[in-house]
C-alpha cells in the first residue's frame, strides 16, 4: 500500500477506452478540482440541471456537489460555505470558534466524499484503475469508505468498504443500502482505534491483483483535495465574518483521522498565518505520549501517524476525552439537554438547532479549540477555524449508549448540569502540547513503524516528507489533474 505522487500520463490504453465508452453511455462528466474550489465561478450554469437531482442519489450530477458551497436543502449554491459560530455564552470564552459544516455534502452527508473522489479519479485518468476489472477497496473508520462506495457506484465499479465492527449502526445501515454485494461490507475487529486490523484485512485483499486498495491514510489525493478545496473555503468563511477587518485568524484545528483535513491548515498557514492544531483522544494518546488505547470519537482513527500527515508543519497536539464528546452529544441532541441549555444559557432556537450539526469528531474539534483559546489567552478579535465532518444524525445509536453510560440517573437538571459543567465549562489546558522541533521529530519518526516496517514504504519516500517543499509541490499536481479531466470530458 505504498503511495506515490500523481504523475502526468497520456490518456490512452484499453482501460481508458473502456472508461470513455462507459462514461459516454452513462452521461458521466467529471468535475475539475478548480470547479469544486470555486463552484460559484464555474458551475452556476450547470446547477440548473443539478438542482433537479436528489442529493442522496447515485446520480453523476452529484459529483458536482462535492464542495463546501451546498445549502442545507441542496437546491443550489451559497456564496459563503455553511458554517456556524459557536455561541460565546455557551463556551464562555471571548475568542470566536468558527465551524465549517460537512453535513451538506451529497450522498453521505459528510465531507469525506470529496477525498474519496480525489483518490479514485487520478487512477482512472492514468489508466491504473480499470472500471470493468478492478474492485476499489476503501479502508476507513466510517465516512471515507461510505464516500468511496458512493463515488464507485456513480462511476460504475465494484467497491468494498473495510471498517471496524464497532462503528455506529448508522454507517452500516447506509452501506447496506449502497453496496452491490453484501460481502462488500468487511467488518474488522475492534473500534475506532483499531486501524492496524483494517490494514491487515486490506493486505489479504491485496493478494488478489484485481483489488485496488485506496487507503485514505496514505493517499496524497486526500491531502491535495483538502489543501486545494477545503482550505480556500475556510478562508472564504473567515473573510466573510471579518467585515470589520479587525479579526485575526489564529489557528486551524482538526482531528488527526487520516490527516487529510489537516492539509487545509497548510493552506491557511500560508494565507492567514495560522497555527495548525491536531486533535486526538486522550484515551489513545499516540501523538502526545506514543500511547495506545480505545475510544469512541468516531472519525479520528489512531495508534499510528498517517503517511499524509505533514507532521513538521504541525504546531500543537491537543487531547480530548471521549467522555466529553459523548456527554456533550447527549446534551446537544436531546430534548432534555436542549431545554437545559435554553433555560441556563439563554441560547436562541437557531443556536440550539445548529448544535446538531456537530458529530462526535466535530465536538472534539470544538473542545480542542476552546483548549487552544484558553492556552493562548485569546480575546474577542481572535478566530479559531475548524470543521465538523458530519452531523449528529450519524450517531443516534451512540447517543443511546452515552445516555446510559454518563446519565444513569436520567436526563434531569442535576445530571445535565454536572456533565455540562465538567465537559464544557470545566475545560482546561491539560493534555496538550505546543510542539518544538524535537517533538515534531519524535512524532514523525513514530510513523516509521507503520509505513516502512509494516506497509512497505521506502525510506526515501518516507523521509522526503520532512520538507515543506514536498507538501507545497503536491499542489502543483492539481492543474495537471484538471487538464486530464478536461481532456477526458472533451473526448466523450
Amino acid at each position: 500500500m505504498t503511495a506515490v505522487k500523481p504523475m502526468r500520463t497520456p490518456l490512452g490504453g484499453d482501460s481508458l477506452a473502456r472508461t470513455r465508452k462507459r462514461f459516454k453511455e452513462a452521461g458521466i462528466r467529471l468535475p475539475k478540482f478548480e470547479e469544486l474550489r470555486k463552484p460559484g465561478d464555474f458551475l452556476k450554469d450547470r446547477y440548473r440541471a443539478i438542482e433537479q437531482v436528489d442529493p442522496n442519489s447515485a446520480d453523476p450530477l452529484n459529483l458536482f456537489r462535492l464542495h463546501w458551497y451546498n445549502t442545507p436543502s441542496h437546491p443550489g449554491l451559497v456564496e459563503i460555505p455553511s458554517h456556524l459560530v459557536i455561541p460565546g455564552e455557551l463556551v464562555e470564552i471571548d475568542a470566536k470558534i468558527v465551524v465549517m459544516l460537512g453535513r451538506y455534502f451529497p450522498m453521505i452527508n459528510a465531507h469525506k466524499v470529496l477525498p474519496a473522489y480525489a483518490c479514485l479519479v487520478p487512477r482512472i485518468l492514468t489508466g491504473d484503475f480499470d472500471l470493468d476489472k478492478n474492485r476499489a477497496i476503501w479502508p476507513s473508520t466510517g465516512n471515507y469508505c461510505r464516500g468511496g462506495v458512493a463515488i464507485s457506484k456513480i462511476l460504475g465499479c465494484r467497491a468494498t468498504a473495510v471498517l471496524p465492527e464497532g462503528m455506529s449502526a448508522e454507517r452500516f445501515n447506509w452501506l447496506t443500502n449502497w453496496v452491490s454485494h453484501p460481502d462488500d461490507i468487511l467488518r474488522t475487529p475492534g473500534t475506532e482505534s483499531n486501524v492496524k486490523e483494517i490494514y491487515d484485512a486490506c493486505h489479504e485483499l491485496s493478494l488478489d491483483s484485481k483489488n485496488v486498495i485506496i487507503n485514505q491514510f496514505s493517499e496524497y489525493g486526500n491531502y491535495m483535495a483538502h489543501r486545494f478545496v477545503t482550505g480556500p473555503a475556510l478562508e472564504t468563511v473567515f473573510n466573510a465574518i471579518n467585515s470589520s477587518g479587525n479579526l485575526r485568524a489564529r489557528a486551524f484545528v482538526a482531528a488527526s483521522g487520516s490527516a487529510g483535513t489537516l492539509a487545509a491548515g497548510d493552506y491557511l498557514k500560508k494565507s492567514l498565518g495560522t497555527h495548525t492544531c491536531v486533535v486526538e483522544a486522550t484515551e489513545c494518546p499516540t501523538l502526545l505520549k506514543n500511547g495506545y488505547g480505545d475510544h469512541n470519537i468516531q472519525g479520528i482513527g489512531d495508534k499510528h501517524v498517517p503517511l499524509i500527515h505533514n507532521v513538521m508543519g504541525t504546531d500543537f497536539v491537543i487531547g480530548v476525552s471521549d467522555k466529553s464528546t459523548d456527554s456533550l452529544s447527549v446534551i446537544f441532541n436531546t430534548e432534555e439537554g436542549q431545554n437545559f441549555l435554553a433555560e441556563n444559557k439563554t441560547l436562541s432556537k437557531h443556536s440550539l438547532e445548529s448544535l446538531t450539526s456537530l458529530g462526535l469528531s466535530g465536538l472534539s474539534n470544538v473542545i480542542a479549540s476552546i483548549k487552544y483559546a484558553k492556552y493562548m489567552g485569546l480575546g474577542k478579535d481572535d478566530v479559531i477555524m475548524t470543521v465538523a465532518t458530519d452531523g449528529a444524525e450519524l450517531y443516534l445509536t451512540e447517543l443511546e449508549h452515552a445516555k446510559h453510560k454518563y446519565f444513569n440517573r436520567g436526563l434531569n437538571q442535576t445530571s445535565l448540569a454536572e456533565n455540562f459543567g465538567r465537559h464544557m465549562l470545566g475545560i482546561t489546558t491539560d493534555n496538550m502540547m505546543e510542539l518544538t522541533r524535537v517533538d515534531r521529530e519524535r512524532i514523525f519518526n513514530l510513523g516509521y513503524y507503520t509505513w516502512v516496517e509494516q506497509q512497505g514504504v521506502t525510506i526515501k519516500d518516507f523521509d522526503v516528507r520532512r520538507s515543506q517543499s514536498f507538501w507545497d509541490e503536491l499542489i502543483d499536481q492539481v492543474p495537471i489533474l484538471d487538464e486530464q479531466i478536461e481532456e477526458l470530458n472533451q473526448s466523450l
